[in-house]
């Protein structure tokens, strides 16, 4: 029986090398994490950007999650729709939030409890769309669409073709994850807004980093290419921005 199993043994599964690639943007990157609302700290980090940017050529990405949870979602959303096209360095991406929106847009019989228990009650809050709770009918649901789609306007074309990455130099920026055993250009819509089981079990071996939101740490800090920043700003009062140049990670805090 012994012959018999050392026969049969599995081999063992060579670990996966450490990360240990100097980051590289192809210039100056900051990108900002998920702001779930909070206008005042957007207002805050963006001015810490600024100051901290001093002048220099520099791209600016935000995350997504702009909507739900915190009081302040229409005021984000016009704020950042209003910085990206008035300016060719900005980036906002798509966030799962975003995505939920859209769902509920699309068929709120179908999508509308699910976004309104994950924050979507503040969202049409902050739209002064009323009377519609998770637990209402499809009626309800679908008024409560209407009045939303009417207030967002030209708003919801714009969520709609928010891309879900954004790539420099050997940096990756995503909203929460990316499969660490594909390349950048094959990574599925639903790991970019929802995460992948292996992301923070198993380091790229290709070299590029990754920024990502979505899931909250308490302190933000590079490990093993990954470089998470959500910092749960709705709750925390902690916006979270990373500034990334050659071979230097920093971060500030709106």
């Amino acid at each position: 029986m012994a012959l018999f199993s050392r026969l049969f043994r599995r081999p063992k599964e060579t670990p996966a090398a450490a990360f240990d690639a100097p980051a590289a943007p192809d210039r100056l990157l900051y990108a900002v994490g998920d702001i779930h609302g909070r206008d005042d700290l957007l207002v805050r980090i963006a001015e810490k950007i600024r100051a901290d940017a001093d002048g220099r050529p520099h791209d600016l990405v935000f995350v997504g999650d702009y909507i739900d949870r915190g009081d302040g979602s229409a005021t984000v959303l016009e704020h950042l729709r209003d910085l990206e096209e008035n300016r060719d360095n900005v980036t906002c991406l798509m966030g799962n939030h975003e995505r939920m929106m859209l769902d509920f847009l699309d068929d709120p019989a179908a999508s509308g409890r699910h976004w309104l228990r994950n924050g979507g009650l503040q969202t049409l809050a902050s739209f002064k769309v009323g009377g519609v709770t998770e637990n209402s009918d499809e009626a309800a649901m679908t008024t409560a669409r209407d009045k939303l789609r009417k207030t967002l306007g030209e708003t919801e074309k714009w969520l709609r073709n928010r891309p879900l990455s954004f790539h420099s130099g050997n940096i990756l920026v995503v909203h929460a994850a990316a499969d660490p055993r594909l390349p950048v250009d094959a990574q599925e819509e639903k790991t970019l807004l929802w995460g992948h089981p292996a992301f923070h079990a198993e380091p790229r071996q290709d070299g590029i980093w990754v920024i990502h939101g979505h899931t909250i740490v308490d302190l933000p800090e590079p490990v093993q290419g990954r470089i998470g920043i959500d910092t749960g700003a709705y709750a925390t009062g902690r916006l979270t921005a990373v500034a990334v140049d050659q071979g230097d990670v920093r971060f500030l805090a709106g």
